[in-house]
């Protein structure tokens, strides 16, 4: 168990050292006036304290992303942890708090607006189109995962379509609401769901002493599938999600003050990374790779985490554990729509005071994603892994460019942005949902447009240097 308990203590020195690097480089402002309090609207601008803002965050970013993914990768062996630990510490969490951290800037912007004002105004309707894609393919998987898994904890007893229905119900109240009416009053006890299911299987890891495997770099996958840029976007919520660049303006409007953005935002990615250390350990530990592939491909991730939450924790402890994966893309699912109507509200610029005008922007969507749900989860699942990273890849440039702008350390986000680049370019040629082109030749095309895309880069930060463009919104300090 070294790898494993080395890895949990990695994430753990990561966010003490690491994190308070990267707030030192942005240079947090606790005299600044926050969008909680100079944009309040009692709808999404609400001040709410330092605690409900990290449960709430915690529970946005982490769907059933740090739990299927790394069961996925678990099927190429221990360098999944390696992935998870130092992306987590170098590109996720520096992905979340940048983008959290530049929308406080920004009263609350999100990112297509964000993307508009540093890349370039074209990007804004690039962005905007790949958030809404985003969100609409992880509200619909959010619905179909917890839906199957609730399926088969009622043994079958009630409906998929009633609990479907269910859940859409519970989205749209939580889309329509103002945030602190259901997400505030319900997180608190989802989050204690989370962390009993989370602590559960890791204790139960240690305490039976589980075979987790030691770290290698071999690829263990059983059909020699190539770890980059596989694992890379098959890993993508515990190490680095462009999802969280979406949930992540939903607490910036929330926050009550700079200083808490470290905890906020980088600090839960990497809780969110130690749950999917806990979740990629328990699946390499209980099931040799055949054994998780067939399993996977009789059941898909749902089918694992229900056998590794019984037989670690038995029927009542596996019982609750697999309500905690539940509660995951539930409370993932209703920001994913909430974000949705957000962004098309920010794009279009319609004010969110009246009801009526939360209604009939998200009504929609949520009849386009009830259609969705009627497509492979597994296909669903690769163009959510495409589009997620693709997102991230964007926030990344957004945060290396600012950080540029602000003359800052930007390598700090600019060298995740180059290697997330590649490997989304790699896999959108090589998979079989993009181009199917051979790896190697995947790998010189994502190579030449990487290349491409930082030239780019530079051009632009020339451009903008020029224009000498407002960093943040000009809000007065606070007496």
């Amino acid at each position: 168990m070294v790898t494993f308990l080395v890895s949990i203590a990695l994430l753990i020195v990561g966010y003490f050292t690491y994190g308070k690097y990267v707030e030192k480089v942005f240079g947090s402002n606790t005299n600044r006036r926050t969008p909680a309090y100079s944009m309040a609207d009692d709808v999404d601008y609400v001040p709410m304290n330092t605690k409900k803002n990290s449960l709430i965050q915690l529970l946005n970013i982490a769907g059933v992303g740090p739990i299927f993914g790394p069961i996925l990768g678990a099927l190429y062996g221990p360098v999944a942890f390696l992935w998870i630990v130092l992306g987590a510490i170098f590109a996720g969490a520096v992905h979340d708090y940048l983008t959290g951290m530049i929308s406080i800037r920004n009263r609350g912007a999100h990112l297509p607006e964000l993307a508009g004002k540093f890349l370039g105004k074209g990007m804004k309707h690039v962005v905007n189109a790949f958030s809404v894609l985003l969100l609409l393919l992880v509200g619909t998987v959010f619905v179909t995962a917890p839906a199957t898994l609730l399926h088969d904890l009622a043994s079958n007893w009630v409906g998929l379509g009633v609990i479907v229905a269910a859940i859409f119900i519970y989205y749209i109240m939580a889309t329509i609401l103002p945030v602190d009416k259901i997400i505030g009053k319900v997180y608190p006890l989802f989050g204690a769901l989370l962390l009993i299911s989370a602590a559960g299987v890791g204790i139960g890891l240690i305490v039976t002493g589980a075979p987790i495997p030691e770290m290698n770099l071999t690829n263990m996958h059983p059909d020699n599938l190539p770890i980059f840029p596989l694992l890379f976007l098959t890993v993508s919520c515990g190490a680095l999600s462009g999802f969280h660049a979406t949930q992540s303006p939903i607490i910036s409007r929330t926050t009550e003050n700079e200083s808490q953005g470290r905890k906020i935002f980088y600090g839960m990615m990497i809780a969110e990374a130690i749950i999917a250390m806990i979740w990629a350990a328990a699946a390499m530990s209980l099931f040799s790779g055949n054994e998780l592939n067939e399993i996977l491909a009789a059941g898909g991730p749902a089918a694992v985490v229900s056998e590794v939450s019984i037989r670690m924790l038995g029927a009542i402890g596996g019982t609750l554990a697999i309500l905690g994966v539940i509660v995951l893309p539930i409370t993932s699912g209703d920001t994913s729509f909430r974000g949705l109507r957000m962004i098309v509200a920010d794009y279009f610029k319609i004010g969110q005071k009246k009801v009526l005008n939360r209604i009939w922007i998200i009504v929609p969507f949520f009849a386009l994603s009830f259609a969705l749900t009627k497509i492979d989860f597994n296909l669903l699942w690769r163009y959510f892994s495409w589009a997620n990273q693709s997102t991230a890849m964007i926030a990344l440039w957004v945060g290396a460019m600012y950080l540029m702008l602000a003359k800052k350390n930007y390598w700090i986000a600019f060298i995740p942005a180059v290697f997330i680049t590649m490997a989304t370019m790699s896999y959108i040629f090589y998979a079989e949902i993009g181009f199917g082109l051979p790896i190697n030749i995947s790998y010189v095309v994502a190579a030449v447009i990487t290349t491409v895309i930082i030239g780019l880069f530079y051009r632009s930060a020339n451009k903008q240097k020029q224009k000498t463009i407002a960093l943040d919104d000009g809000m007065d300090k606070v007496a």
